[in-house]
């Protein structure tokens, strides 16, 4: 390898060091504060008298405000700057879902959920844009790998915080639910304004660079931005009505359906095959599929940024998903279960960094911003569909698998318009022709 790809590596390696560990803290918040409803399910709606299906639809409603506002956010993180605008994100999503406590009726429930999608909108596009700023294109899935931790993480050590917080019930006068929305919520709060003084908008800014990392890293990122540049629409006003944004926008709202049908209802599932309340043992249980996905969304992404494979990688972690998801609820052993969905979560999990590198192929500046936020936000609607599927195969076939059958079809449909319908980019074979160049 060139001493120039040895100091390429170095600086990537540095990088990835200062930022991803604070990125994947902020994820691990957003999606626990998204998804912790799902432990506070049984318990709320015993409080409040909710329905199954207006919880389901109070999961879903947040997708609709977070969809809205996803692409002005985001095109207001590229003028304003991540630091100030992630601080905005975090500490307005983090008072909304401590609002969230007192969610005593089923419009109060509506309303907080609409507005946390609102308050929290621009978050995940923002990173991903933010990540393109720092990453070149030949290390970009092994950062969005382990920015991807954040979702595996997030239950790993949220599942037994959120068992715990449940079994606070009655302390100070709070039901174990709303100590859940409270704490989870203020502490997003903090970490936003935190990130406003750790967070650097480019490289250019980074004083724990030296001159000679901060020039050689530019550079890079230049020479991605020129090359993307010249395969992909350049104007805010073009990408949105660019084909390949409607198809990656379509094959991502596939993807989220499967994995929002399956995360909203994780930890009730896991208490039903334990034939135990939602609690600490459920979350110690939860989190075991998890850990699984971490492993395997550590290995696959580096995987395929060496060999160039990630579009037959993504299709190969959707068909497992698919699988995973369906055999779980078939299966009649609960240990079968619980394996299924260790496949389940690995597949889903690993899947979404392969896709975010195809739009980053071909997309730079403003127009990345302004299609990773559309993609996201067309996306993002498959987790307000998820719920009220999942719910409605259940009740037409009065099982409790056919929803999960049905969501298990959908990743393998995700996994089967990709082969169809998404080509790899030019830039990718120069990106790695490059790279194989200077080793």
């Amino acid at each position: 390898m060139s001493d120039h790809a040895t100091a390429e590596d170095t600086v990537t390696a540095r990088v990835m060091r200062r930022l991803l560990p604070f990125l994947l803290l902020m994820y691990m918040l957003a999606f626990l504060d998204r998804a912790n409803i799902g432990f506070a399910q049984k318990a709320l709606q015993h409080d409040t008298g909710l329905s199954n299906a207006a919880f389901a639809f109070g999961a879903g409603v947040f997708f609709v405000g977070y969809a809205l506002f996803e692409v002005p956010s985001n095109l207001l993180l590229h003028r304003v700057g991540a630091k100030l605008w992630m601080c905005r994100i975090m500490v307005t999503w983090g008072l909304v879902s401590a609002a969230m406590a007192f969610a005593h009726t089923a419009t109060t429930f509506y309303a907080l959920r609409f507005a946390l999608g609102v308050a929290e909108a621009g978050f995940f596009p923002g990173i991903v844009y933010y990540l393109t700023r720092w990453f070149p294109q030949s290390a970009r899935a092994r950062a969005l790998g382990v920015f991807y931790f954040g979702a595996p993480l997030a239950f790993i050590f949220g599942s037994p915080l959120s068992g715990a917080l449940l079994d606070l019930h009655g302390a100070l006068g709070f039901a174990g639910w709303q100590w859940l929305f409270l704490l989870e919520g203020c502490f997003a709060s903090v970490v936003g304004v935190w990130a406003f003084w750790y967070l650097d908008n480019d490289p250019s800014k980074a004083r724990w660079l030296d001159a000679t990392q901060r020039d050689l890293l530019l550079s890079r990122l230049a020479q991605d931005a020129h090359v993307a540049s010249a395969h992909g629409p350049r104007g805010v006003l073009a990408v949105l009505i660019d084909p390949r944004v409607l198809i990656l926008s379509a094959v991502y709202f596939l993807i989220q359906m499967s994995v929002y049908g399956v995360i909203f209802y994780l930890p009730q599932q896991v208490a039903a095959l334990l034939g135990e309340n939602v609690g600490v043992k459920v979350g110690f249980v939860t989190a075991i599929p998890w850990l699984c996905a971490v492993l395997v969304t550590w290995t696959v992404p580096r995987y395929a940024d060496r060999f160039g494979q990630h579009r037959w990688l993504a299709v190969a972690m959707l068909v497992v998903a698919g699988g995973g998801i369906a055999v779980s609820g078939l299966a009649g052993q609960p240990i079968v279960s619980l394996i299924a969905l260790c496949f389940a979560a690995s597949g889903l999990i690993a899947a979404q960094p392969l896709f975010w590198t195809f739009p980053t192929q071909y997309l730079t500046g403003a127009a990345a911003a302004g299609a990773i936020a559309l993609i996201n936000s067309l996306g993002s609607l498959g987790g307000f569909v998820a719920p009220m599927v999942r719910t409605s195969a259940e009740r037409f076939y009065a099982s409790t698998s056919a929803g999960l059958v049905l969501l298990g079809l959908v990743a393998a449909l995700a996994a089967i318009a990709i082969i169809m319908f998404v080509r790899p980019e030019r830039i990718s074979a120069y990106t790695h022709g490059e790279r194989a160049k200077t080793s």
